[in-house]
């Protein structure tokens, strides 16, 4: 499991990775103008403080003491933000995958395992607001249109690590279809999201085994020697549904 080498933890909001610089500039009474990073972290603090989502851009913009077209410089409405704190959690993923110096040369297993491991990582890490986000929503499709983003992000990785498998593969036959396996990656990201959000183990830790178990037996499945893998998360699967 790999963790953000520098983090800067928000109050109630989203860890964003920052360089901290000494600077010896005069200090000056000039109004900050808010950039993306700074309204996502007032948003987030904003649900989490008042229980409930602003009910416009003018509310929202005036009590955090700034103007509505320095909002509307980074989102288009509120909507538009929500999808966008989805998105960010998956492009720093990324990013705190890709500074792991043995990225590179991990197979497409460890990849997936190390994307899910350090999504549920950033996600536990602002739970309160997920959790607020998603309880929130009235119907599952309001969930799905929220979460739109990362859908196609999720779709896209899985996509590109089948390309990778395929080229390495001499036969045809052997080559797996990328749009089957990038939607089957989506629906384990939604399985995994809702499995977190009911697991009250210490440190999460069912979560993890979920993540190995259902990564696992995908990639199993995938290499053609399934019943074992899907046996035994099959298994797992029960145990958890009856504790």
């Amino acid at each position: 499991m790999y963790l953000l080498n520098k983090i800067v933890f928000l109050p109630k909001g989203l860890i964003v990775m920052a360089t901290v610089k000494k600077s010896t500039a005069k200090k000056t009474t000039k109004k900050k103008i808010p950039n993306r990073q700074d309204i996502i972290t007032a948003y987030m603090e904003y649900v989490l403080e008042h229980e409930k989502e602003p009910k416009s851009v003018y509310k929202f913009a005036k009590e955090n003491k700034m103007e509505e077209q320095e909002f509307y410089a980074h989102f288009g409405s509120i909507e538009g933000l929500r999808k966008e704190i989805w998105n960010t959690f998956f492009t720093m993923t990324m990013d705190v995958a890709h500074k792991n110096e043995d990225y590179a040369h991990f197979s497409n297993r460890e990849k997936m395992l190390t994307f899910f491991y350090t999504f549920f990582e950033l996600l536990t890490m602002n739970r309160s607001y997920v959790l607020f986000t998603l309880h929130g929503k009235q119907s599952m499709m309001n969930k799905m249109d929220e979460l739109k983003g990362l859908r196609k992000h999720v779709k896209d990785f899985a996509r590109t690590l089948i390309q990778e498998r395929n080229e390495s593969k001499t036969n045809i036959l052997l080559e797996r279809s990328e749009s089957i396996y990038s939607e089957g990656a989506w629906i384990q990201m939604l399985f995994l999201l809702k499995f977190w959000m009911d697991d009250d183990s210490p440190g999460f830790e069912k979560t993890d085994m979920a993540i190995e178990k259902s990564v696992n037996t995908i990639f199993d499945v995938f290499d053609n020697t399934p019943l074992d893998a899907v046996l035994d998360f099959g298994k797992f699967l029960w145990k958890e549904r009856m504790a």
